[in-house]
């Protein structure tokens, strides 16, 4: 059965559908044929059944603050004030770079409007004081990774749905913060040591009294993930209610303080936002029904016995976890990976004793590892379209940061409590 469900689903890929197609279809075809008399009133109670979780509220909320943010100039401020304080050093720029993205992915949650927000301008900063191409383009897709593993993530939002009750979104989001300090930390000392090596020209350096007014103009916006973070971390709200606070405080901030945005341009900015969101709910829909059909036939229950054995360890579960995911989003949106293989292998995982938490930020960190990684990342082609360049250019230079990932990833699995100290 697994087979012919996989089988279904290439098929219709190859055929240039859109993942959502063969996601839905795959499993209702194959129910149909393996068991005809199955009603489709009960399939269509499982597409509706995915999305009907409150914390599906928190998705569009925080797409909708990341869309006015990045509509405004918030990315513009934010890369003003890193550059005014560390763009004179050697390797400032590309520093200021994986801290923008750092922070904008504290805004938005997603790695391709990281690429998108902080790429377009960084880009051109890069290319001026002196770095190749394909080395700015591959700090700013790696650096975006960073996205996903820090509050308010996308990819933690579906991994605690997918995960099942029990997964708090906001101890997820808490969970995910050292290890986005530590991707940063890791790409800033490289880029560092790059630019030394390379003899990256010195950028000018900002005044004193310079340095105060770019502060002035990005205080505010840094105070996003400060309000979102500590205001979940103290238990003064929750992911939903930070999303809707996320919302209004990018408002505020755009609209009535910056004044970037009128009011007018509020309504198409929504309609992006639920363009996007419908995709996302209909890929949700899409992954309960799938996993649903697995679970009807008992797939994950085959599959971990066939790849985990009967009584694995914490590492090598994790391990096997880690693969999966990774060369899965080599290939396929994180988000539908993270709705298919979460199921299947978050029994598995804790009954070995792995904490779902822990368990949350493996999964999302791969996710993010794998949005960037070749043949089909999905943030190369993105960076791809919005720089319009051809493909082979944007990931010439990727290696040494996928190299600097998988590091990292294997730190995360010995040393679970770089993801759990917080909470």
């Amino acid at each position: 059965m697994l087979t012919t469900l996989l089988s279904v689903m290439i098929i219709l890929l190859l055929l240039n559908f859109p993942m959502m197609i063969p996601l839905i279809l795959a499993p209702v075809v194959i129910m149909l044929f393996f068991n005809p008399n199955l009603s489709m009133d009960l399939l269509m109670k499982q597409l509706l059944t995915g999305i009907e979780s409150p914390v599906l509220l928190c998705v569009p909320l925080f797409i909708f603050a990341a869309d006015i943010m990045t509509s405004g100039k918030t990315s513009e401020r934010l890369l003003d004030f890193i550059g005014a304080f560390v763009g004179h050093i050697r390797g400032g720029y590309a520093v200021t770079t994986a801290a923008a993205c750092t922070m904008f992915g504290a805004i938005s949650g997603s790695t391709q409007a990281t690429v998108v927000a902080i790429g377009r301008p960084m880009r051109e900063r890069l290319l001026k004081i002196g770095y190749k191409d394909s080395s700015a383009m591959a700090l700013i897709i790696n650096s975006s990774d960073v996205a996903l593993l820090v509050p308010p993530s996308i990819g933690m939002i579906i991994y605690a749905l997918a995960a099942g009750s029990g997964v708090s979104v906001g101890d997820l989001f808490i969970a995910g913060v050292i290890p986005g300090v530590i991707v940063f930390l890791s790409f800033a000392t490289y880029s560092v040591i790059y630019a030394k090596i390379k003899n990256i020209p010195l950028a000018d350096r900002v005044t004193w009294p310079e340095k105060l007014k770019f502060f002035r103009k990005a205080l505010l916006p840094l105070g996003f993930p400060i309000i979102i973070i500590g205001g979940i971390y103290l238990g003064y709200f929750t992911p939903v209610e930070a999303s809707g606070i996320s919302v209004l405080y990018a408002i505020i901030l755009e609209v009535l303080i910056f004044k970037t945005i009128p009011w007018k341009k509020l309504p198409s900015i929504a309609r992006s936002t639920g363009l996007v969101t419908s995709a996302v709910f209909i890929l949700v829909a899409g992954g309960q029904l799938f996993t649903w059909v697995l679970g009807y036939a008992q797939i994950p229950q085959q599959i971990t016995e066939s790849v985990l054995g009967t009584d694995p360890s914490k590492i090598y579960v994790l391990a096997i976890v880690s693969i999966f995911f990774f060369v899965g989003c080599m290939f396929v949106d994180p988000i539908v990976v993270i709705l298919i293989l979460t199921p299947i292998f978050a029994p598995a995982a804790e009954a070995a004793g792995v904490d779902l938490i822990h368990l949350g930020i493996i999964i999302t960190f791969q996710a993010a590892l794998g949005s960037a990684t070749p043949p089909f990342g999905v943030d190369i082609f993105t960076a791809s379209a919005v720089f319009k360049k051809p493909y082979l250019e944007v990931i010439k230079s990727t290696p040494p940061y996928i190299i600097m990932l998988l590091i990292i990833g294997v730190l995360l699995i010995v040393f679970p409590q770089l993801s759990l100290i917080l909470i």
